[in-house]
Parts: structure tokens; sequence; C-alpha cells
């Protein structure tokens, strides 16, 4: 049968870039690849097909001899006698999709040692400990390596013996097509050796579940979503392998009266109508006791004032925000005979303007569509 041109397999130019090749092969080898036709020989030759195409298009010296003279100009070089270990980038390209840098059994044995999972805590913080700091102790649950046997899983005083069925390699290989394949070994699990006698503490695991108890500081100024980072301090490892890490995941409580925005703080202050008119000093509720302001005469509700470095600390540069208070003008809902007199009076003394400053929203939503 007559082969197809290997720019055509591949679905590529002839001007496309090494990238742009390679590419296209990941697309089709993940597709086609034996692992996932099993039994399936029309797969298979695609496989082998984009394969043999990659093998030569890939290397600068054979695609320059194919597009001069065609198929003839690479026979035995890659056409009809395609072979994994003939480039090595081959680990790369199925090394990102299965994990695998020895898919092929290119002689590297997979490391038996496994770094333990990370775990997540979630942990609760008032307000007020999170803007300051604090110190405080977790429990939790978590695996670490058996004290009794050291993490071997074999009785104390007996040892384990070379797996027969891998060899100690921890994988055994297997023909599929045209390809030598590896895979876990299903004796020894990957470890590479079976132990006779399990040990009566971990019964065979090498690791046993404890809970766990930490002392750790949270540091000033974390807020909600904040993850804390403890090395070391997850699942233990199997076969000798580091322990993974701890995240405590914070969740801030609110404040009552504050409102967090970064490491600005606002609250929201009533001020009367004659405290706006004329201007006034009032107390305002800070993080450390209370704070003096200043509202000038004339202050309209919504004003924001701002009182310097009153606010929260950064945690990574410790510089501290902003409090700030925004006035809300209160109107009386009842007055006393005295007060409504007052108002009565004002209402005399005050210029009555009642144009509107700015046009209604109908007005707006109109201009928008006829503009």
């Amino acid at each position: 049968m007559e082969k197809r041109d290997y720019y055509e397999v591949l679905g590529v130019g002839r001007d496309a870039a090494g990238q742009v090749i390679k590419s296209a092969y990941r697309k089709l080898a993940l597709k086609y690849h034996p692992d996932r036709n099993p039994d399936n020989s029309e797969a298979e030759e695609k496989f082998k097909e984009a394969s043999e195409a990659y093998s030569v298009l890939s290397d600068a010296e054979k695609r320059n001899r194919y597009d001069r003279f065609g198929h003839q100009g690479v026979a035995g070089a890659g056409a009809g006698g395609f072979n994994p270990a003939d480039f090595s980038d081959f680990s790369d390209i199925f090394g990102d999709f299965f994990g695998l840098g020895d898919i092929f059994g290119g002689g590297q044995r997979r490391s038996r040692a496994r770094r333990g999972a990370d775990l997540q805590y979630d942990l609760e913080v008032d307000f007020e400990d999170a803007v300051f700091g604090m110190n405080t102790e977790i429990r939790f649950p978590r695996s670490e390596v058996c004290g009794e046997c050291d993490g071997s899983g074999a009785e104390k005083g007996t040892s384990a013996r070379t797996c027969p069925t891998c060899s100690g390699r921890g994988q055994v290989q297997f023909q599929q097509g045209i390809f030598s394949m590896s895979r876990t070994c299903s004796s020894c699990r990957g470890a590479g050796r079976i132990v006779g006698k399990h040990c009566s503490t971990c019964r065979g695991e090498g690791r046993i579940r404890k809970e766990r108890k930490l002392k750790i500081n949270i540091p000033p100024g974390v807020d909600t979503g904040t993850r804390l980072r403890l090395t070391g301090e997850g699942e233990g490892g199997a076969q000798g392998g580091p322990p993974g890490d701890l995240y405590v995941l914070l969740s801030v409580h609110e404040h009552p009266i504050f409102e967090r925005a970064d490491t600005d703080l606002h609250c929201e202050v009533p001020i009367n109508v004659a405290q706006a008119a004329l201007g006034v000093e009032i107390e305002v509720p800070a993080l450390e006791g209370s704070e003096t302001l200043r509202i000038p005469a004339g202050a309209q509700s919504g004003s924001t004032y701002r009182i310097r470095h009153k606010g929260v600390a950064g945690v990574r540069d410790g510089r501290r925000g902003d409090l700030v208070i925004h006035v809300k003008v209160v109107v009386p809902a009842k007055m006393t005979k005295p007060q409504q007199q007052l108002f009565e009076q004002l209402l005399d003394e005050l210029p009555a303007d009642n144009t509107p400053t700015e046009k209604g929203i109908f007005e707006k939503v109109k201009n928008y569509f006829t503009n």
C-alpha cells in the first residue's frame, strides 16, 4: 500500500515549525495510543503511521531529505523501521500526559519512595485575631511513619525479600504492538520487595493514623482565603519518601461595626442635621479604642473622611491601611414640640431650591439609546 505524505498524516503544512509538528503528533499519539485502544488494529496502525511521520519530520536532516526526495530519501531512516528510542524527546511527549518518563522501558526505574499527600485544615478566626495575629493550637488526623518498623512494613526482627516478579524493579515490562511498555508490578505494588511477616502495629502499611497537635502562628493582617503553608506537616511519605505539607485555610468572622476592604477599614457613623450643618468633633470607633474626627460644616450624608494608618497591617509589608468613616446624616423620625418649632424656623430661613441637579434615570436611558 502506498504511504501517505508525512505532512498529511500529521495534518500540518510543509512549512510547519518543529513545535507545531510536535503538538500535532501529541494529539494523534494520545488518540491512537495502544493503551487507549486495546485490541484495535486500526488505531495501532494509525499510531505507527503518526509515529513514523514524526520520527522523520522531527529530525532536521531526515526532514530535509524527505522534502527533497520523498519517502525514498528516508528509506531505512525511520520509514518502516520506527523505534521510539531513536529520538530523545519521545518520553517528554508522553510524560506530560501519562506521568511516565519510562513508558517505553528506557531503563529508568521509577523511584519507589513516594512523597506524602498534602492536607488542608479549615480554621475559623475572630476578626480581631486576624487583624492583630495570634498563636493557637490545632488538632488533625494524619498518617505518620510507623515507629515500630520505621516505615518498612515488616515485623521487627524480620526483613522483606526482593519481589520475584519484577526482580526488585517495581515494574514489569510487556509488549504492546511494536513497543516495549512498563507498568507497576502487581505483586509488590511498585515497592520492589515483598514483606513476609507484616508489622503488627501498622499491618504492613508502613504508616499509622495518629492525631497531630500543632501550635501555629497566625500573622497580623490575614483575611478570609489566606492559606498558611506548614512544610512537612502533611501525610507521611511511603517507602522513605518525604512527608507532604499542611495548608491552613483561614475564614475570618465578620465584625459588627467594621467592614474590611484590603487593609482599609470602613465604618458608618450617624450625625444629626445640626452637626452636619455647623460642623463638630466626634469620637469614632477604631481598632484600638476610639479616635477624634473633625466633621466640617456643611457635611453631606455619604461624605467620607480618612484617619490615616488606623486600618489593618499588611501581611507582607506591615503597612497599615486607613480607617474610613462614612457619615450618615440622620433626620429625627419623632420630634418634641421645641424641636419642631426650631425646624419650622429653619424652614422659613433656609432657601427652598428644589431644582433637580441631574437628569432623571428615564431621561438618561432615553439619551443612551438615541445618541
